[in-house]
């Protein structure tokens, strides 16, 4: 019997489902690192941008402005997970239009939502 749909539903499903996975895998690999300008501080994320790895100099004690510490570490987490999201969204770039960015894409979701859509489109 001839199915009504133009594609076969079960393998586009398992092809999307191990892309999937697969994706799931490289992202939860991501080990992206950033240092302070001063070099006391030193950051490890993961792909989902969570605090891995936290290495502070022992120098950073000879100042006592915990305010300045604080915003240092904050900067420096945060180009840290600017690297985590660039090298994320080189991972899942082929199932994204062209002009996506870390800034406007969820990396979780729209890869998979723009991918069911393109396939659904079909």
């Amino acid at each position: 019997m001839d199915s009504p749909f133009p594609f076969d539903l079960r393998a586009d499903h398992a092809r999307l489902a191990g892309d999937i996975r697969s994706t799931q895998q490289r992202m939860a690999e991501i080990r992206a690192t950033a240092e302070s300008d001063d070099g006391l501080i030193g950051v490890t994320v993961g792909g989902a941008g969570e605090l891995l790895e936290l290495t502070l100099d022992p120098r950073i004690y000879r100042t006592t402005d915990a305010a300045a510490l604080a915003r240092d570490i904050a900067g420096t987490v945060h180009r840290a997970v600017e690297r985590a999201e660039e090298e994320g969204l080189a991972i899942v770039a082929s199932l994204l239009p062209p002009d996506a960015t870390p800034a406007t894409t969820d990396l979780r979701f729209d890869p998979l939502l723009h991918e069911l859509d393109r396939r659904s489109a079909r």
